[in-house]
């Protein structure tokens, strides 16, 4: 029941996180209240880092003040490749199999221990996408620091205050299904790093993108959290069930 009640709680945590993200970065709703005479239902500290206006011209849409530039402004992608003879068999692996769809929590990984082929290593809180059918939609926040199959991307911020706004962008099926149109491969498509860089987005005040990090970043842990714990109470789980079930353990009832 914890388990389930665990996974419950990261589905929502992923939701909030992705309504303030699509409410700030994409709707800009607190710009549109603002421009309406309307005060936004936020805090004045951060209310005050939206514009009242949007732009004309050529950045008709775009909040005033903003710019437009591309994902790689703001992100990059390390590629720290390590091959088979470096990795220690006890190190957690991720392959595609282990990444589930539409979720950011993953909640499972193997080891490297049969590995054969080189690999990308990752740390943990690091931004993880798989560019091999993007249209699966897998993409992910490491909950520790390990290896992962080649193809997998690891996705980082240029900084630390960029991270919600990378993943609110790089999680979005607005970027997905940019990534699998311009995917390339007719039975195995894959994406790369120089096709997602180019994905064009509106670019908000460096503080205003740090803002939205420090409101998000505790939902992010906590996902983390859930998913140790619940990997925790699954071992326990599987040890004492079968010796439950012989008899070996007993449970005594008051």
């Amino acid at each position: 029941e914890k388990i389930e009640l665990n996974r419950q709680m990261n589905v929502t945590l992923e939701a909030i996180t992705k309504a303030i993200f699509k409410s700030w970065f994409v709707d800009f709703e607190p710009v549109q209240a603002k421009a309406d005479g309307r005060a936004p239902e936020l805090p004045k500290h951060v209310a005050d880092l939206f514009p009242d206006s949007f732009a004309e011209g050529e950045l008709e849409g775009i909040p005033k003040g903003w710019s437009v530039g591309t994902l790689g402004d703001v992100a990059k992608n390390p590629r720290r490749v390590v091959s088979p003879e470096e990795i220690e068999s006890s190190t957690p692996y991720i392959g595609l199999e282990h990444m589930p769809r539409k979720c950011i929590a993953l909640s499972e990984w193997g080891h490297a221990d049969d590995l054969e082929s080189s690999k990308f290593e990752f740390k943990q809180g690091e931004i993880l996408f798989g560019k091999l059918r993007p249209y699966f939609h897998k993409v992910g926040v490491a909950p520790l620091s390990g290896v992962c199959s080649t193809d997998i991307l690891v996705v980082n911020p240029r900084t630390p205050e960029w991270f919600g706004f990378v993943l609110g962008h790089v999680s979005s099926t607005a970027f997905v299904d940019y990534t699998n149109a311009g995917s390339t491969g007719t039975k195995m498509p894959r994406t790369s790093w120089q096709e997602m860089a180019r994905y064009q987005v509106a670019v908000p005040p460096k503080v205003a993108a740090a803002v939205f990090t420090e409101v998000t970043r505790p939902f992010i842990g906590r996902i983390n959290a859930n998913i140790h714990e619940s990997r925790t109470l699954a071992a326990v789980r599987d040890s004492l069930l079968p010796k439950l079930v012989s008899g070996e353990l007993r449970v005594e009832r008051q």
